[in-house]
């Protein structure tokens, strides 16, 4: 019999399975139990007929796989495609809310699991309410409209999910040496009591002089405003751009305190000895994250790694980094999205904002870039405002179908990605309400009329994003899966193992032996292409990448 999906649940004493037919019926079940021999190889016989495992939520079941050396290459998280069934626009009716899903617990982070070890999750859905919960799921998608882009996006965002356990499990490399020198050389000695490491220190001790407050503590917003208002400072906050429009003695050493206070903070000694274990940095990435698809991250800061210390994510000896990142994504995903063909010949090449300046747009690439953040953002004012009726003219398609966003956003809509993830309701007041039509705006006080007013372009300005962000984060997802597979199959065929190191929006790292690095080049590229193919089919719009193979991720950017 070909397996096509296979259910799976945890309980108290195990693993329970269930291979399903055509029509998610069970057909042969059996447990598994952790810590007894042979149930590892059990998983890989099945894993070789390549079914879909289908399970309630991929943070409970696959750190435990992999700890055993098991890496399924296809599943369906339920709770996240329950997630993006039960909020989208595009099913008639929606999944409707169940109780055992709407309490599903978040897995606790007990760090690496052993081979004995159970996930602490046995109050989580059972077998059978996997697989009932896989029909009602079916049954909703056979009403949908576009269904096939539907079922991509809960492909696409299960295999995120595999991809999101895989980085946490694998780790990417950091080389604990040069970050600790990296930290010494620009915040001085580590301080043995806790305190202010040398350099840093001696900046407060800068700041304290020029503001002649001996006992400031520069890390406490209140007494720094304070203090600077005494110094005759004209400030409202202590933001970079504030401080940048007064002339004083204080504020070149403030703004390198602060810079170098965010860096201790943020990645410093206590975060090397918290999140980097054995020459391995392991986020806790959160897929869909955000409201519109993107990951976020629990801890450690993997979405935000500064420059400074990037140096020190170091390939092994014998292996090396391939980086890529996706050339102007949002905007591109814009012109595909809106099949304008005048802003698909701009995209065409490695730069969209120079095909904006050959367009005769704008007249520089400073300027095309501010104009296209522009709409898609919603600025109105300033130079991105001034530009904005260029772009309209120039490029109608793509432009109307940001504005007819965020025109549906200020009236209280929601509004949908290429794949279907649908943007939330806004919550507000009996004000906004008004504004959707349900109350007149004349019965209104003019302060609510001008919050309304104010909250209605406030949410149009979020659905106009909203619609090419989430479209961008679906693109990212495709390219994600399909260069897992890619990755996959050549460790299968050459015996090396280049694994997924990083993810950042639209930027992907490869820990790769370097006799694979030009096979990784290429599967990137290639695993791009097919990421198009997928959500745009025949599109002209131009999606290039930007390919460095490095030995440590300094050297990519």
């Amino acid at each position: 019999m070909t397996v096509v999906d296979i259910a799976v649940a945890w309980d108290d004493t195990g693993l329970v399975l269930s291979v399903l037919d055509a029509d998610g019926r069970p057909v042969a079940s059996e447990r598994l139990v952790p810590g007894r021999p042979g149930w590892p190889a059990r998983l890989v016989e099945l894993e070789e007929q390549r079914p879909r495992w289908v399970w309630a939520d991929t943070r409970a079941v696959a750190p435990h796989l992999l700890r055993a050396g098991v890496r399924v290459q296809r599943c369906l998280d339920l709770r996240l495609c329950r997630a993006v069934l039960a909020a989208s626009d595009r099913c008639h009716p929606p999944l409707e809310p169940h109780p055992v899903w709407q309490r599903l617990p978040t897995p606790a982070d007990e760090g690496e699991p052993t081979l004995l070890d159970l996930p602490g999750v046995t109050e989580g859905p059972d077998l059978d309410e996997v697989v009932a919960e896989l029909a009602r799921q079916r049954a909703c998608l056979v009403t949908a409209e576009h269904a096939h882009r539907l079922r991509l996006l809960l492909s696409a965002e299960s295999a995120g999910a595999l991809v999101a356990a895989e980085l946490k499990h694998d780790g990417m490399p950091w080389d604990r040496g040069v970050h600790e020198a990296q930290l010494r050389e620009l915040l001085g000695e580590r301080n043995v009591f806790g305190g202010r490491p040398s350099k840093l220190e001696a900046l407060a001790v800068r700041v304290r002089a020029e503001l002649r407050s001996p006992r400031l503590n520069p890390d406490s917003q209140p007494e720094l405003l304070q203090a600077l208002r005494s110094a005759g400072l004209p400030v409202q906050s202590t933001r970079q751009w504030e401080l940048e429009a007064c002339e004083h003695p204080v504020v070149e050493p403030l703004l390198e305190y602060k810079k170098l206070s965010r860096l201790l903070t943020a990645n410093g000694w206590h975060w090397l000895d918290t999140w980097v274990t054995d020459g391995r940095f392991h986020p806790d990435y959160v897929v869909a994250g955000v409201v519109t698809g993107r990951w976020a991250t629990n801890g450690g800061g993997a979405l935000q790694l500064p420059r400074q210390i990037r140096s020190a994510v170091v390939a092994d000896p014998g292996y090396r980094l391939v980086v890529a990142d996706a050339a102007q994504l949002e905007p591109r995903i814009l012109a595909a999205m809106s099949a304008d063909d005048q802003l698909a010949r701009a995209s065409s090449g490695s730069d969209l904002y120079a095909g904006l300046v050959a367009d005769g747009v704008v007249a520089t690439r400073d300027l095309a870039k501010v104009a296209m953040l522009g709409a898609l953002y919603g600025a109105t004012s300033g130079e991105s405002g001034r530009l904005m009726p260029q772009l309209v003219r120039r490029y109608p398609r793509a432009t109307g179908l940001v504005e007819q966003a965020a025109r549906t956003g200020e009236q209280g809509g929601r509004v949908t990605t290429w794949l279907g993830r649908t943007s939330p309701q806004p919550s507000g007041s009996a004000s906004w309400t008004a504004l959707g039509g349900e109350v007149g705006a004349e019965d209104l006080a003019e302060g609510e009329r001008r919050d309304a007013r104010r909250m209605s372009r406030d949410w149009g300005r979020f659905t106009r994003n909203f619609v090419v962000q989430g479209s961008a984060a679906e693109w990212a997802l495709c390219w994600l899966a399909g260069l897992r597979q890619a990755l996959t199959r050549m460790a299968e065929d050459r015996g090396g193992v280049p694994r997924l190191a990083y993810f950042l929006h639209d930027e992907v790292m490869v820990h790769t032996p370097e006799p694979l690095a030009d096979a990784v080049v290429a599967a990137v590229t290639d695993a791009a292409a097919q990421a198009s193919g997928l959500m745009f089919g025949s599109t002209p719009v131009e999606f290039p990448l930007s390919v460095a193979v490095v030995e440590h991720y300094g050297q990519a950017k």
